[in-house]
């Protein structure tokens, strides 16, 4: 329950957090449903609610000086069953059909980077600032997220002097997050009008119902509570998988290993199923598993909204502004002139761009929210689905890793 206001701070525990998310996500969908602009231009549905609860608790801070503070620890638990459902409805025999894709968007993602981090540096020292500074506004916390930045954030302070290191970063990932959502469904939807390209017609949709099939959807309930029992199997085995690696020696997000869980037991229930009996039948689960996995991402992507302070953006705001509009732009530049392309000019390609914001300005979950907006509107991209969250997960976090470390010294 909300507290008493503490030094002009008003903070919401996390029971009362995740409640006002479901309604935000229910105000989002409501207007994505009757406002034609939203739909046309793919944006998500969980933006709209989530943007709209940061800019009224940053109206209450300039307004009344009040800031609010929610408690958003359910968040990384709604991403891990997010990525547990993306594994399970993943078929091996369709990743090995896109292995091409992950290794050109790889590839792709890798010269972003550099790209990235070379304009932010330039900017920098434009601003007459350390050009390492820029890094900040580069790949550390655009590619890399919030996760990246604060990891980064002692070195660039202790290290290299930069005291304000951290906000510089936290605020440029904020404006980066809310750009990537904007962006993806526009650059899609002016992709297939431009040329004329169509999902497949009997490929289902991993995430989420087509706008026009809600209100027609049937859900069994054995099938949604045995999707429940599979999606806290595929956490547990993530959860022992994610160790594994990081004994290895390499740092990767949480989910990785949940999303390769649940591609492991999709891949042992397609093989067991037609002895194993309906236990094993996740195509008969796919719609709870949908309904699951869409409730978890709009969930998930409402609360890294709504939680956003844009007010820290003011004592930076020259510099970052100038960043970000240019950082944004080449974005755009380099996913309808090169990624597109690359990918090959298809609808599944339309729908990786959508994505490619995420991967370069948000985080995964962004990525997967802007072609999920794209899918229920056009249709099912399944190739997207997979090559996207694989080369979020094992191939940017170490490249960027690796090029930080050579660039910050």
């Amino acid at each position: 329950m909300p507290h008493a206001i503490v030094d002009g701070t008003l903070p919401f525990d996390a029971f009362v957090s995740i409640t006002l998310a479901i309604l935000l996500l229910f105000v989002g969908k409501g207007l994505a449903a009757r406002v034609g602009v939203l739909r046309r231009y793919g944006i998500p549905e969980p933006v709209v609610g989530g943007v709209l609860c940061a800019a009224v608790a940053c109206a209450l801070y300039y307004g009344a000086g009040l800031g609010v503070e929610f408690d958003l620890g359910m968040r990384d638990l709604l991403l891990l069953y997010f990525f547990a459902a993306l594994g399970l409805n993943s078929n091996v025999r369709e990743l090995a059909s896109g292995g091409r894709l992950l290794v050109v968007l790889a590839l792709l993602a890798t010269v972003f980077i550099v790209m990235q981090n070379g304009l932010g540096m330039a900017l920098a020292g434009l601003f007459g600032m350390d050009p390492r500074a820029g890094l900040m506004v580069g790949s550390i916390s655009l590619t890399g997220g919030v996760g990246t930045t604060l990891a980064w954030a002692p070195h660039f302070t202790d290290v290299l002097g930069f005291e304000d290191a951290a906000e510089l970063g936290l605020a440029a990932n904020m404006i980066g997050l809310i750009s990537a959502c904007v962006i993806g469904g526009p650059i899609a939807g002016w992709l297939i009008r431009q040329r004329p390209v169509m999902p497949s017609a009997d490929a289902e949709l991993e995430v989420g119902l087509l706008y026009g099939d809600e209100s027609r959807t049937t859900l069994d309930y054995h099938a949604v509570l045995l999707a429940l029992f599979w999606l806290n199997v595929a956490l547990m085995l993530g959860h022992a998988i994610g160790g594994l690696i990081a004994g290895a020696g390499i740092t990767l997000p949480a989910f990785v290993g949940c999303l390769l869980g649940g591609i492991a037991l999709r891949a042992v229930g397609d093989l067991v199923a037609p002895k194993g009996g309906r236990m094993w039948r996740f195509d008969e689960m796919q719609p709870g598993i949908a309904l699951i996995s869409d409730m978890c991402l709009g969930l998930f992507l409402t609360m890294a909204l709504m939680g956003l302070q844009l007010w820290v953006l003011q004592p930076m705001l020259g510099f970052i502004a100038v960043a970000m509009a240019l950082q944004v732009a080449m974005v755009v530049a380099f996913t309808v002139f090169v990624v597109f392309r690359a990918m090959g000019r298809d609808y599944e390609a339309a729908v990786i761009c959508s994505g490619f914001g995420g991967i370069a300005l948000g985080s995964t979950a962004t990525a997967v929210a802007n072609m999920t907006a794209v899918a229920r509107e056009y249709g099912a991209a399944p190739r997207a689905f997979l090559v996207v969250p694989l080369v979020c997960g094992f191939v940017i976090d170490l490249v960027n890793a690796l090029v930080i470390g050579l660039l910050a010294r």
